[in-house]
This record gives structure tokens, sequence and C-alpha cells, in this order.
């Protein structure tokens, strides 16, 4: 009957939870998406992107969803690249702009590069001109090699701002203040970053790159896994920078410390004109010129000869050749002896050989030990040793300080100048600022959401499940309903059901621990017709006090009185009117008979036991007594001599 309850319990939660899930607005996206193949889980909400817009102060944010404002601000380059062969010194790749191949957003498109083996060059203006001032430098940008990667970069130049600054001419010589973004080729992988840092003296120019720029953990997955990453360039203006992958940070450096050549030069070099003099000795150690050869130096020993202690084998076959021509080989039927000349069998090993050996035997070689080799004399210190030559310190001519190298040549435009020999490398979501946190924002609605398609499609059902309930927490009190309510009343059925069990088998236990008497495991049919016999009045017996003088001669009287009421007691228990009793089975006869009779012996044993205590109590105090009586017998006359066998046999029942 419990187990029909909680069956229906489970139904009507189920019930009251489906029709939950009815009323929640949400959960249309879920229903919608019921209708996808079963192989798609059952929880999926659609992602929906937008177009995205700043939130704040900005240089550049170029999202290339819209074709035709691209068509009018981007520019292809016409130049060619110096010093190369003329039929690819060209910038003659092909670019579009178009959606992702695979784990693109709906409306979301980007600029690709659509050509293997060619130079590509493509730029635009910033909306303002960047100025490396007070405030933080942002770069942020997505790369997908949706192809993969052989050999070749996707890293973008920031362009300085000249005055003949042409972005129809770029091309690998035109100056740039920064150059950030990953290159490959072959198995080196690179992360660059490196700016051009300007010469406060004369006013020359020197790149300056980021010494670990291939020490970049798991680098290799951006250029295989063909997913979308985010690269992200910060720099502050008291020469500190930041650098992450998919918002990761991968370093953390200083200008004045982590570029290589250092930004400024050392204060002191080597003298150019100084020159090492004439008698100037280097060797530490020299060849001891008084040293002799040995007389019994024999340069010309062999370093080995031949055993002389080594005896041929018995058996060795002298006649038999290592190697004979295969018997089992046969002649290729296409073999055509005017062409290919008479035919042989392939050599194979003499297997008569195996066993001992054969052919011409010879000693084997060991160490000669008289060898010595060339003899050279031993080398001592070299008296005239000055130590190693090194040119004077003069101080540089070039030296300068520069404290704030991150006041750079401003920035009028970025471009991407690459040669690749993999295409379908696409760039999005290009965002230059001087806030990280509007750089966090619009990665919050372009690549985030991208990456958050991407993990749908290679996370399993519940990691989906579990990010989905994330996002709507009332779920998860629907899950505790519908999977720990049940758990728990099935517990609470099982819990419930033991424990009565054991409580009646504690009970039986009990009833037959006593001395009633109980019929054993009567039915609940039969119980309301049994009558059950009187149970007999047990008397506890009571623990006389120890005997006095004064009330010694009354005991026996009041244990004749307790008698007689017993005995009165048990007639009319006899003459009382009993109900017909019904039928019992054989079983049950006996079953009754057995236990009367356990019961009756259990009577017994505790009555003897008690008569033993009380005659071994009592035995010596009735001793004394009766001579007491005897002695007050011959004084009180017949009367009382009468009465003192009947309480002398009283005490000793």
């Amino acid at each position: 009957m419990k187990f029909i309850k909680l069956i229906a319990s489970i139904v009507i939660i189920l019930m009251l939870v489906c029709s939950g899930f009815a009323e929640d607005p949400d959960d249309v996206t879920i229903e919608e998406k019921e209708e996808v193949p079963q192989e798609e889980p059952p929880v999926v909400e659609e992602i929906l992107y937008t177009t995205p817009r700043p939130v704040g102060n900005y240089h550049l944010a170029e999202h290339f969803d819209d074709r035709e404002d691209f068509a009018k601000r981007w520019i292809l380059s016409e130049a060619k690249k110096e010093g190369i062969e003329e039929n690819i010194a060209k910038y003659n790749g092909k670019w579009d702009v178009e959606a992702a191949e695979k784990n693109g957003l709906n409306g979301d498109l980007g600029l690709v590069l659509k050509s293997k083996a060619h130079h590509h060059a493509i730029s635009t203006r910033l909306d303002k001109t960047f100025q490396f001032d007070i405030k933080p430098f942002v770069l942020q940008y997505e790369v997908q090699f949706q192809n993969g990667q052989d050999c070749g970069g996707a890293y973008i130049k920031l362009l300085s701002q000249t005055n003949d600054l042409d972005l129809r001419n770029f091309h690998d010589k035109t100056p740039y203040t920064v150059m950030f973004g990953p290159d490959k080729c072959g198995t080196d992988t690179k992360l660059h970053f490196i700016f051009r840092h300007r010469n406060p003296k004369n006013g020359t120019f020197q790149e300056k790159h980021w010494k670990r720029a291939t020490t970049v953990p798991k680098l290799d997955d951006v250029f295989k896994d063909k997913k979308p990453h985010l690269f992200t360039l910060y720099i502050t203006p008291d020469n500190r920078f930041e650098l992450q992958v998919d918002q990761q940070n991968v370093f953390r450096g200083n200008l004045l410390e982590d570029m290589n050549p250092p930004v400024n030069p050392p204060a002191e070099i080597d003298d150019p004109n100084d020159n090492k003099p004439g008698d100037w000795d280097e060797r530490e150690k020299i060849p001891d010129t008084t040293a002799k050869k040995p007389a019994d130096w024999d340069e010309d020993a062999p370093r080995q000869i031949t055993d002389p202690n080594a005896r041929k084998p018995e058996g060795w076959l002298d006649d038999e050749m290592e190697l004979i021509p295969d018997p089992n080989a046969e002649k290729p039927k296409d073999w055509d002896d005017e062409m290919d000349g008479e035919w042989e069998p392939p050599l194979i090993s003499n297997p008569n050989c195996e066993s001992v050996g054969c052919g011409e035997w010879k000693p084997p070689m060991i160490d000669n030990p008289n060898y010595k080799g060339k003899w050279r004399a031993p080398l001592i210190d070299n008296p005239n040793y000055k130590g190693k030559w090194k040119p004077k310190r003069i101080p540089n001519p070039e030296f300068f300080e520069d404290k704030y190298p991150y006041k750079m040549t401003p920035i009028g435009a970025v471009g991407f100048e690459l040669w690749s020999m993999s295409d379908g490398i696409l760039f999005d979501n290009i965002i230059i600022t001087d806030d990280m946190f509007v750089a966090e924002q619009w990665a919050a609605e372009t690549w985030a959401l991208k990456k958050e398609l991407v993990e749908r499609e290679t996370d399993g059902v519940f990691l989906r499940l579990v990010k989905y309930t994330n996002k709507h927490p009332w779920l998860w009190a629907v899950y505790v309903i519908v999977i720990g309510l049940p758990i728990v009343l099935f517990i609470s059925f099982c819990c419930t059901t033991s424990t009565k069990e054991s409580k009646e088998q504690a009970a039986r236990a009990r009833h037959k621990k006593t001395d009633e008497s109980t019929p054993d495991d009567i039915p609940e049919t039969e119980a309301k017709h049994v009558v059950r016999e009187p149970t007999p009045i047990r008397i506890e017996e009571v623990k006389e006090p120890e005997p006095s003088g004064a009330n010694l001669g009354n005991q026996a009287e009041v244990r004749e009185t307790e008698e007689e009421i017993v005995e009165a007691r048990v007639e009319e228990l006899k003459q009382e009117p009993q109900e017909e009793k019904p039928e019992t089975t054989e079983n049950d006869e006996k079953e009754s008979e057995i236990n009367e009779e356990e019961k009756e012996e259990k009577v017994e044993e505790e009555e003897e036991e008690d008569e033993k205590k009380v005659e071994a109590e009592n035995g010596e105090e009735i001793q004394e007594e009766e001579q007491k009586e005897e002695g007050e017998q011959s004084l009180d006359g017949d009367g009382d001599a009468k009465r003192s066998p009947r309480r002398r046999k009283a005490r000793r029942e």
C-alpha cells in the first residue's frame, strides 16, 4: 500500500514540474530545439549576435560586418616588395569579407586572407590618431586559422603617423610603431611584440623585440585547432606591458628590461681602436721543454694485435662458404636475360656455418698491452701567462638614457602585410583604445560568443546542461524536486518498513521471555474469537525480615492465612463460566502443550530455588526457636503445648 502511495507521489511531482516548465517563458527556446535531430542535446539556447558597439573611447573599432563600409575604408596595396623576384614581388594576394567556415555566429563577418604563397597587404586609417602620452594603449583582435598554418604569420602592424603615409604604397619597409601577433614556420612558433624605438640623440629608429617570443605555452594550438583566438597587447605609461591570448595572461614585463636589444645602450663600450700587444701570451699551460721521451717508448706499436692464445674451434669448416645461393629462389617470370642479364639467385647465410663457423679462420684482435701512442711532453704552467686580453673600456659616444620608451611614435593606421603558405586566415574585431574595460566589453560581445559556441560543440551533454543551468539558476530547484525528492521518499519508505519489522520481532522476543501464557502467531481473522485462558496469579515471594523474639511466633500464622487465600481464589476461578474455545488444529494443540510444559517446568524450578533459599536462611533460626518453645511449653501448660507443634510445622513449610 505504501509503495502505491510512493508511486502516486512521484507522478504528481512530475506533473507539477511539467506544468512549471510550460509556464516559464524561457522554455520556449528549449521546446524549439527539441525539433533538432536526436543527436543534439535537448537543452540548447541560440546564441544571438548583434554587431558590437564600443562602450567608451576608442581610436579604431572594426567588426567587418558592413561590406560597403569595408570597401570604403580598407585599401589594398599596389606596391612591390623590394629585393625579390619580379613574379612574386607584387602584393597581389586576395582578400574578402565573409562568414567563418566553422564556429561562426549568424550575421558575423570577418576579413579573410584567400591566397596561398602570395604577398598580401591591406590597411586602413584610424578614426583618430593614437598619441602615446598619459593614457594606456590597448590593441586587441581575433585570428582564426580555418585551414591550419604551415608557414606564415597573422600579425598586425600599427603604422606610424607621418606626412607621407600612403596606404596604396603599403609594403614591408613602411614605417610602423608596433607589430604584434602570432607567426609560425615549420615547428617554430612566435608571438611577436616589436616596437620601433626612436633614438633621442640622433633620431634613428631601432626595432626592439620581446625576448621571450618563442616561449609562449601552447601557442602551437592556435595554428592547429582552427578555432577563433583573441590576442591582446596592453601597455601603460610607466613602461609596463602585458600580453594575453584568449584573455589569459602569458607574460607581464617592462619595456626597459624585457626587450632585445635593450632600449638604452650601455654607458661604456670596448675601444674599437685598441689592439692586443704582440708579446701578449694568453697560454695558461705550455709543454715542458726539458722533458725527454723514455727510451722504451715505442711509438710504432699498434693499438690492437691478434690474440696469441686463440685456437681454431674444432669442426671449423674451412672449405664452406659463409653465403650460398638460395636453393628455394625461383627466377621471376618476367625476367629477360637479354635485358636484365643472367639471373642469379639471391645469397643467404650458409646453414652449415651456424653451429661452429666456416670459411677462413682468423684469430680475434685484442688490445696491445705495449701500446703507448705518440709521445708528448707534459704541460707545465706558463711563466709568461698574462691572462685573456680584452680591449679597454671607453665611454659610449652613442649613449643615451630614455626613461620613458612608452612615448612612441603616434599611430595613424593599421594594416596586415603578410606572406602565408595557408589560406582561409580570418581576422575580426580589431579595436584600439586607451581603456582596458572597453576592450573587454568589446570581446564579451564578439569573441566570447564564439568561444561559447565552440564549447557547445565540443562539450558533452552533461557540461552543456550544467552551463545552461548556471544561466537559469531556478532549474537547480527543479532538479532537486525531480531527482532528490523521489530518492528521499524511497529511502523513507524502506526505513519505515524495516523499523516496523524490527519492532514486531522485538515484541515477540519479549513475549517469549515472560511467563505469561499467550498463544503464538494467532491469525488476525481468528484473534477476535479466541478467548485467552486466565493467567495464573503468581505470588511474589516476599523476603521476610530478620526474625526477632517479638514477631517470630506470628510468622507461621501469616503463612497459613496466605495459603487459605490462594486456595479460595483458585476455587473461584474454577467455578467461573468459560466461553467455548474455537476448534484448534493438531499443530496448535501440540504447540500449546509444549508451551504449557515449558512454563510448568520453569515455575517448578523457581519454586525449588526459593525453597532452598528460605531453608538456608531460616534453618538455624527455626532450630533455636523450637528450643525456646519447648522451654515455654513446660512453663505455660497444656494449651500452649498443643500449639507449639503446629507452629513448628508452619515454620518448616
